[in-house]
């Protein structure tokens, strides 16, 4: 089984998302419960982008115990410094260093030469190499960059000290098939491929941030960049439940497992959800309160048969229970093991007379609540003392 590692970027991609702004408190909150949930590297902030960011970053590097911890910084050497010095006081210091390598990157914002970016490469990653040990560089824009260009330029990079580097699909340009295409030309053309750390950094705009990062585990990444929650810059980043769900349900598959305590995941993204105020979506996979859910009468009769019939994992996996929330669609079966488990000792043949009473309240709701079934039972219990 190929190891994979966990790069969270909540504390910094995530900060992105619009309306979100961590406190230091909350940082070091959320930082500690990464720890131990099992990621390999917190970033925890842009040092150089205000005081206020740099703290935070070096404040986090205090209380972290196992994780790496980095902070982000532009191919400018301000903010190498500041990075470098954010995350002095970690037991595993790392900088993350980026710079755009796309055409439209190149000419629009940055008015750079091909020879001109590959120089600043060298000369910048080489300079943070002077002052800490792991550096990660990261190619903006990797997936709109030229192939051999890109080749280039990692491998610039790798060749200035590089022990990292970061695949980033920085619009959500990518498909899967692309995706994988794209790091089976790195694993053939970059020499020290197997020397390095291999991350896969992945948004969602066209909804495949979560395939893509597994397309690159499938071909030749050892790490997976991206959020609890899904949260981040625009329509947020690849969702880190979501993929070590996916390794352990498909290890096979993938030859992986998940790197982290995967039972601890709802109690981290609900940690996520209220220091964002951004609630998870119902049908959110993995977290979501409907996920484990089953409404549909067929649905709920296989699940109380046996719950592999309609969950791939089991909810206490990843910190979840199941649900079987009673509506318009649920069947009797459904109906009386709820009863039974209210402490109702209801039998097949009783159902005959409950179920369709279940119906006519189940019509004029969305879901019927126990309230509702207590109720009801009282009136089939005295319909029942009258017919005697």
């Amino acid at each position: 089984m190929k190891a994979i590692t966990f790069f969270d970027t909540t504390l910094r991609d995530g900060e992105q998302t619009i309306g979100v702004n961590f406190t230091t408190a909350e940082k070091q909150a959320i930082a500690q419960a990464l720890d131990k949930w099992g990621v390999a590297t917190i970033e925890a902030g842009f040092p150089a982008a205000s005081a206020k960011d740099f703290a935070a970053v070096a404040q986090v590097a205090e209380v972290v115990k196992h994780a790496n911890v980095t902070g982000l910084a532009r191919l400018k050497r301000t903010d190498i410094d500041a990075a470098v010095q954010a995350v002095a006081a970690a037991k595993h210091p790392l900088i993350h260093v980026f710079i755009a390598t796309s055409p439209i990157h190149r000419d629009s914002k940055l008015h750079m030469s091909k020879a001109e970016l590959l120089q600043k490469i060298a000369a910048d990653v080489a300079y943070a190499k002077q002052s800490i040990d792991q550096v990660m560089f990261s190619p903006e824009d990797a997936t709109r960059t030229e192939p051999d260009f890109l080749v280039e330029a990692v491998t610039t990079a790798i060749n200035a000290g590089a022990t990292h580097i970061n695949i980033a699909d920085t619009v959500g340009f990518s498909t899967p098939t692309e995706f994988a295409a794209l790091f089976k030309n790195l694993q053939e053309q970059v020499p020290q491929f197997d020397e390095i750390t291999w991350s896969t950094h992945t948004h969602d705009d066209l909804g495949m941030a979560t395939a893509n990062a597994l397309a690159g585990i499938a071909n030749g990444a050892t790490e997976v960049q991206g959020t609890i929650n899904g949260i981040g810059e625009r329509a947020g980043n690849s969702d880190l439940i979501e993929v070590a769900a996916a390794l352990h349900v498909k290890h096979a598959t993938y030859q992986a497992v998940e790197p982290v305590e995967l039972s601890m995941s709802k109690q981290i993204s609900n940690r996520v959800a209220q220091a964002t105020n951004i609630p998870v979506s119902p049908n959110k996979a993995i977290v979501g309160k409907n996920a484990f859910s089953h409404e549909s009468g067929i649905h709920q009769d296989g699940f109380l048969k046996n719950p592999a019939t309609y969950e791939v994992l089991t909810p206490e996996t990843v910190g979840m229970v199941s649900n079987l929330p009673l509506g318009k669609l649920s069947g009797s079966h459904a109906v009386m093991s709820k009863l039974n488990g209210m402490g109702y000792q209801v039998t097949k043949a009783e159902m005959a007379d409950i179920f369709p009473v279940f119906k006519q309240i189940a019509e004029r709701t969305d879901v019927v609540s126990d309230r509702e079934l207590r109720d009801m039972m009282k009136v089939v219990q005295a319909q029942a003392t009258e017919g005697q």
